[in-house]
């Protein structure tokens, strides 16, 4: 099977292939770090101990139901522009382009330092493909602007665990 996320026979209306790639290429990177954060958040709330648990775990589920919709509405869209989402666990670790997380069993601010920085990394890189799709089409382009905002978010309720009341961040 082919991972070619390429455009296919056909693309939006008012789209040039040429485009098309160039937009599936940028979701794509996009849906394999959220298809890989909803993986490792699922690990962090399976494997978080300590006096924080319950609230880390509890946190974490809501933020992987939104994750996993962000990830299905990009698949859909490369879809929508004659790409092929392909989501299967090796394709998604052989187009990684980060290290693998790195605590198993750990305390609460433990995971929640590690899962500041995966955030930070996801929402740059989710900055960076809103600069490339401004130039490519407006409607992924605000797809992406979209789930930041709900990301950012995600983070800052990760940061107020690991925040002091100083405003520095514990990790």
């Amino acid at each position: 099977m082919s991972n070619s996320n390429k455009a296919a026979h056909f693309t939006a209306p008012g789209m040039s292939n040429e485009a098309a790639e160039k937009t599936i290429a940028t979701l794509d990177n996009r849906m394999v770090a959220l298809l890989d954060l909803q993986l490792t958040l699922k690990h962090i709330h399976w494997n978080v101990v300590g006096p924080n648990f319950i609230g880390v775990h509890e946190m974490l589920d809501p933020q992987v139901e939104v994750i996993r919709e962000m990830t299905d509405t990009i698949a859909e869209r490369i879809a929508t522009l004659g790409g092929v989402p392909v989501g299967t666990p090796q394709s998604i670790v052989e187009r990684r382009t980060w290290d693998e997380y790195p605590i198993g069993k750990g305390l609460a601010t433990d995971h929640l330092g590690a899962l500041d920085k995966v955030y930070s990394g996801i929402n740059s890189d989710h900055r960076n493909a809103i600069n490339t799709l401004a130039e490519l089409d407006p409607v992924s382009e605000d797809m992406i602007t979209s789930q930041l905002g709900e990301l950012e978010q995600f983070q800052w309720f990760v940061r107020a665990h690991i925040e002091s009341a100083s405003g520095e961040l514990q990790n």
